[in-house]
């Protein structure tokens, strides 16, 4: 147990404060010494469970609060502790005093069979031993050693996991379990195993691929028959080991005892339909998005070729015209043909004509031109289980329709036939006869599906991000039983005219200090009843700053990434939380070397192959051999929260800020193949070459805490709160900013309903739309500015509801962000998605007052934006190799690159907050002056020294100059 080096006041007031009760009982130690070492060890005791290992590490602000609150004198440094049985004697009455039992027998019977259950719910040893800690905190016992909890913990998992195997394999039907043997075995012939067919993510969204995904899609769906037994399950246990039996190969599982394989294929089988129904629904999206941007394009080529034509044409047509009217009735037909070129005016006819034709229905004729391509696989697609929610029933009945008229069941579509989807300026040419045009209906009828899809209109029950909207919230039984504990977690009121009294109020407050302010505010004005910005908000940077700026990157010393990493791990061991999947058999005694070389190879983007050869006695073959046992998402993302745990315990990353800050912004790095992933993105990579992004969440120490790959196509907005909601570092994230492209009107909803303040800097300032609560109020100068009204009857109608929603959330029950998608594109009579949008657009409102007012709050939020420009600035120099690009946009491969890359991005903000510490106290001790303001505004993130390319283990270890230096008492 090692104390905090630099514990901030609020960790001294709730973990180093002592009790009247406890006084009296330091006051029975003799001596000063006796009396600190006593106090220090009991308030470790409480708040910890452990004794202090080491009083040497005791830091000296801690020590010290201690002795003003014994009445002692401030000390230095603590004196080594005398006898042995002094020791023993005094954490004896540490316990007593504490009320704490020991670790006997039956608290570990007791403790196994609460482990039993947490691995039953499909929880990892790793989590479980943090969970035992607290759980034997909360039993008042005295923690065990790490080693002994830890030996514990593991095998309790391990003989709870072998029965849950057992359990699963045995609600499983006969045919799955003898299909599942099949599944594994490599048919003669055959290089790979009909479920490694299963796991091929999909390369593109054409046709093609969609047909060949239902088609995989229907051989699951034949393997799982009526069911495979697990509905009683717990849903996160299917899900876990649905995902171990991903990460496994054939020739892994048919090594495993019969019922572990069959509960992993037969767990993978069922989130493999899951993910294929969201994969498919997602290709038909970025399908039909592809197939109308394709078509306006061809419109718009097409366009520049007739334009001159019909030009031409119409000047002929129009001198043609003009002949007529001056002929004088006396030339004859033949004559007046020859006059006016009779074949050159008939082609002048023909291109107005087409020209009148493209502009009408140039768009049309383009989408039925690929009506073909669409038809490969739409009969496939409308066949999966749709179901709508209420109001979309028109949708499923075409759905119906549809698949009677592909089985022959049917005559043609007429007038009585649904077709109030079709869009507005299809509907003149949709009806020939008394008949539907079928393919003007099937177009139109698949992309109104897709928007209802989108919106949660219709939906896949078996589906995982494609369900109904309520089924990604809690149920009404659950949230009728946990509803007054979440309005407490949240700090809501159950009142929501409580909540819109506060908000009402800061809102007011806000109003009229930003009217009072408009006469000497240098950044805003209002002008003929618009907002007009007056000055750019970017921080200048005094000359000072500059020249310490340059000192420290002139004095970081140089460093190779291997060894940066070597260093990093033995100040805090981040290389522990990669932990190999069950069934590891090591094919060498070396396994650190290969995990760092991996490690290197994702994050450079050098690749396995391409490291093996730059790394003397490392095969290709074992690198990925520990890529796929130790690298994946749980691990990745345990190994980050080491790293931005440990720099948030270093004592100069206070400096930059407290971790109660953030911000998050995409990066985007060219993809070479097609993918999912990719999309169109002209601004930096032209129109021809495919995007993606990888979304970040940079803390104010710098630290990246969340790792995302998205699509550029997108707004970014729906990708904020899932890094926020999924952070497990010790960072209370209460403050998130983001550029313009990660702000919507929900967002800010969301955010206010969870306690998170989000301060967007929006570039289009004086366009945003600003409203008021009372149309009454006079605001001054901001009248003109404040058009639009908050309907806070609605906000009130749905305010359990939205706490309800803000709940889900929380508690991580569904991804943020296909919440946030179903919101964004929610119908407008979704009261729910409506109400949210008011409450966002005050918060807005709110927000935008108080930016154009509060000049600190602009700097503070241009000073975060600029720390992720800094780390996007050091990413792109360590994912150097192929120019900085993905060669697969294989998502699990782009997600273990983006992960490792933020890891290297954090051991280099380790390394480098180390050694400007150093640099700093050289400077100081020198006698120069060195202010905390300007060191927050140098970034940690410097990159230069560090040389991420070459040979990598070559050369002895330099190790580093420097270490972590806690203040000791």
């Amino acid at each position: 147990m090692v104390a905090p080096a630099d514990p901030s006041e609020d960790e001294l007031a709730r973990h180093w404060s002592l009790t009247p009760a406890d006084l009296v009982e330091i006051g029975r130690c003799r001596g000063p010494d006796h009396r600190r070492r006593f106090a220090l060890q009991l308030c470790t005791m409480r708040a910890h469970g452990h004794f202090l290992d080491d009083y040497r590490h005791a830091p000296v602000k801690i020590v010290n609060h201690l002795s003003r609150q014994l009445g002692l004198a401030p000390v230095l440094f603590l004196d080594r502790p005398g006898r042995a049985q002094t020791e023993r004697t005094q954490a004896s009455r540490i316990r007593r005093h504490l009320g704490l039992r020991s670790f006997d027998r039956q608290v570990a019977a007791d403790l196994r069979e609460w482990l039993r259950q947490g691995a039953i719910e499909g929880r990892t040893a790793v989590e479980l031993m943090v969970r035992a800690k607290d759980r034997l905190r909360d039993w008042r016992v005295t923690l065990p050693a790490t080693s002994t909890l830890q030996r514990l913990v593991v095998a309790e998992v391990a003989q709870a996991t072998a029965k849950l195997y057992e359990t699963v394999s045995s609600r499983l039907p006969p045919p799955l379990r003898a299909a599942i043997d099949l599944l594994v075995e490599v048919p003669e012939g055959e290089a790979r195993s009909s479920l490694f067919r299963l796991k091929d993510y999909p390369a593109s969204a054409s046709a093609a691929v969609i047909k060949g995904d239902i088609v995989r899609l229907r051989l699951i769906e034949e393997l799982l028959g009526s069911g495979a037994g697990l509905d009683g399950l717990d849903p996160r246990i299917v899900r876990q080991l649905g995902q171990l039996g991903r990460r496994y190969d054939a020739g892994d599982l048919r090594r495993f005892a019969k019922p572990k394989r069959d509960a992993l294929v037969a767990c993978y089988l069922v989130e493999a339909r899951k993910t294929l129904l969201d994969q498919i629904v997602e290709m038909n999206d970025l399908f039909l998005t592809g197939m109308n941007r394709r078509s306006r394009t061809a419109v718009e080529i097409r366009r520049k070729n007739l334009r001159r034509r019909a030009r031409d044409g119409l000047h002929r047509v129009l001198g043609a015209i003009d002949v007529l009217v001056a002929a004088d009735g006396a030339q004859t037909v033949t004559a007046l043909r020859d006059a006016l070129d009779a074949p050159a005016l008939a082609q002048a006819a023909i291109a107005c004509r087409a020209y009148e034709r493209l502009e009408a229905r140039g768009h049309l004729d383009a989408m039925l031109a690929r009506y073909g391509t669409l038809r490969q696989y739409l009969p496939a697609f409308t066949a999966l289980p749709f179901q709508a929610a209420a109001g979309s029933e028109t949708l499923i009945r075409a759905i119906e329709i549809l698949r009677a008229l592909d089985a022959g069941r049917r005559g043609p579509l007429t007038t009585d036939d649904p077709h109030s989807f079709v869009q507005s300026d299809w509907r003149s040419y949709l009806v020939t006869d008394g008949r539907l045009d079928r393919a003007i209906w099937e177009t139109s009828l698949a992309f109104a599906v897709r928007d209802a899809l989108r919106a949660g209109s219709l939906f896949l029950a078996q589906s995982r991000d494609h369900v109904s909207f309520w089924n990604l919230l809690y149920d009404d039984r659950h949230w009728q039983q946990t509803r007054d504990q979440a309005y407490q977690r949240l700090n809501l009121p159950a009142d929501g005219q409580v909540f819109v009294a506060q908000i009402t109020a800061a809102f007011d407050q806000a109003a009229r200090a930003a009217e009072r302010g408009l006469p000497g505010n240098r950044f805003a004005a209002v002008r003929d009843g618009r907002l007009r910005v007056k000055r750019r908000d970017a921080l200048p940077v005094p000359r000072a700053l500059r020249q310490l700026r340059a000192t420290i990157a002139a004095s970081l010393p140089r460093v190779r990434i291997e060894d940066l990493l070597q260093d990093v791990d033995e100040w805090c061991g981040f290389t522990r939380a990669f932990q190999p999947l069950g069934g590891y058999e090591p094919r060498s005694a070396d396994l650190y070397r290969p995990l760092l070389a991996t490690l290197i190879a994702h994050g450079t983007n050098l690749g396995l192959a391409a490291m093996s050869q730059s790394v003397d006695s490392l095969t290709a073959e074992a690198l990925q051999d520990t890529s796929r046992w130790f690298l994946r998402d749980a691990t990745l993302k345990a190994a980050n929260t080491v790293l931005v745990d440990h720099h948030h315990g270093l004592k100069p990353s206070g400096v930059w800020g407290d971790g109660r800050r953030s911000s998050s912004d995409g990066q985007r790095f060219a993809v070479e193949r097609d993918s999912l992933l990719g999309s169109v993105y002209p601004r930096y990579f032209g129109y021809y070459d495919r995007a993606l992004a990888l979304y970040t969440h940079t803390s104010d120490q710098h630290s990246v805490y969340a790792t995302q790959a998205i699509s550029c196509a997108p707004r970014e907005a729906g990708y904020v709160l899932g890094g926020i909601l999924d952070n497990d570092t010790v960072l209370a994230i209460r403050e998130h900013t983001s550029d313009t492209h990660g702000f919507t009107e929900h967002l800010f909803g969301l955010c206010a309903l969870l306690g998170i303040a989000f301060l967007p800097r929006l570039k289009d300032l004086p366009d945003q739309v600003l409203s008021r609560i009372d149309r009454h109020t006079d605001y001054g100068a901001l009248q003109p500015l404040l058009r639009g009204r908050i309907n806070v009857e609605l906000i009130l109608e749905q305010w359990d509801q939205l706490v309800r929603l803000a709940t889900s959330l929380k508690d991580r029950l569904t991804p943020a962000h296909v919440v946030m998608q179903r919101l964004a594109n929610a119908n407008a009579s979704d009261r729910l998605a409506g109400a949210l949008s008011q409450l966002g657009r005050l918060m807005k409102t709110l927000h935008i007052l108080r930016y154009i007012h509060e000049e600190p709050l602009r700097q503070a939020i241009q000073l975060q934006l600029n720390r992720g420009e800094f780390r996007h600035i050091l990413a792109k120099w360590l994912f150097f190799a192929n120019q900085g690009g993905f060669r697969s946009g294989d998502y699990e491969e782009v997600m273990s690159k983006a992960s490792c890359l933020s890891l290297l991005s954090n051991a280099v903000l380790v390394w480098n907050t180390v050694h400007i510490a150093r640099i700093v106290g050289q400077l100081r001790a020198t006698g120069h002056e060195v202010r905390d303001e300007d060191l927050a505004r140098v970034s940690p993130l410097a990159h230069a020294h560090v040389i991420p390319n070459g040979s990598y283990f070559q050369s002895p270890r330099r190790r580093a100059e420097a270490g972590p230096e806690p203040i000791m008492a």
